[in-house]
């Protein structure tokens, strides 16, 4: 009996055991069809079912033949697959690992690429938010990442695409300033929104901001009673927009009067947010 119980006990334990590495086993599958099972799923536009061969093939063959290809391929999935964050760091250890790799600016394009739809792309397609309302910060390395690839690769076949979405930045963060140019307006801090419009002319002179940059840099010089730096804003303006908006039919000048009401130092130090009675 206790012969019998023990060998039973021994079978159960041996099955069992099977059955917990079975799945290991089968799990582990040479490179090549890792590889060519991601390469398959990409061209069915099956982007899941590639990050996970690829990051199965990254994870049991790190040095193997595909190695190089499988991490740009996990760049170009991630981005498919929406997580921008992924692709981005993605291509920033294949940058890490292949400084010299011949597809290096592929690398750099597309980490700028996942940089600049991370506030472009999604909030506005899925969201219906105005990126120009958002934190510029992402642009900016958008913008940082494109530089540096036409820096390095002006020859790059990436390189006219990045050029024309640099430009696109540009204008989106000229844009951002005058959103805050007229915040500031709203709230009376005219000296906060003389500054932002300034940056713009100053930083994003040919941006399409530029014409609305000058208008608010003469309407809140004069409202602030600085008449000549007013006046050269509208020369500024005649010069390079004569057929602005602001001007008249004899080119005068037809600002917004901006000549602040009376209201309570309270609203005046929170910026309009309180003490309106």
């Amino acid at each position: 009996m206790r012969s019998g119980f023990r060998f039973l006990l021994l079978a159960a334990t041996l099955a069992l055991g099977a059955c917990v590495s079975a799945p290991n086993e089968q799990e582990v599958q040479p490179e090549e069809a890792y590889y060519d099972k991601a390469r398959s799923a990409m061209s069915s536009g099956n982007f899941n079912v590639a990050e996970r061969n690829l990051d199965l093939l990254e994870t049991y063959y790190p040095f193997g033949r595909y190695a190089e290809q499988a991490q740009l391929d996990l760049i170009y999935a991630r981005y498919q697959n929406l997580d921008l964050e992924g692709a981005r760091t993605a291509a920033d250890r294949f940058l890490r690992l292949h400084p010299q790799s011949e597809h290096a600016d592929y690398a750099l394009y597309m980490r700028g690429l996942a940089s600049y739809n991370l506030d472009v792309g999604l909030a506005t397609r899925y969201l219906g938010v105005d990126p120009t309302d958002r934190d510029p910060g992402e642009q900016r390395q958008a913008f940082r990442d494109f530089s540096e690839l036409l820096s390095r690769y002006p020859d790059s076949e990436y390189a006219p695409d990045a050029r024309q979405r640099m430009i696109a930045i540009r204008n989106r963060l000229a844009e951002l300033e005058l959103h805050a140019a007229n915040y500031y307006i709203r709230r009376q801090a005219y000296v906060a929104a003389n500054n932002r419009a300034r940056y713009v002319v100053e930083n994003f002179p040919s941006t399409p901001s530029t014409e609305e940059a000058l208008i608010l840099m003469a309407e809140t010089y004069r409202v602030l009673e600085l008449d000549d730096a007013a006046k050269d804003a509208v020369r500024l303006l005649a010069v390079n927009y004569p057929e602005s908006k602001a001007f008249n039919s004899r080119m005068e000048f037809q600002g917004r009067d901006l000549t602040p009401e009376n209201r309570s130092l309270l609203n005046a130090i929170t910026f309009g947010l309180l003490g309106r009675d």
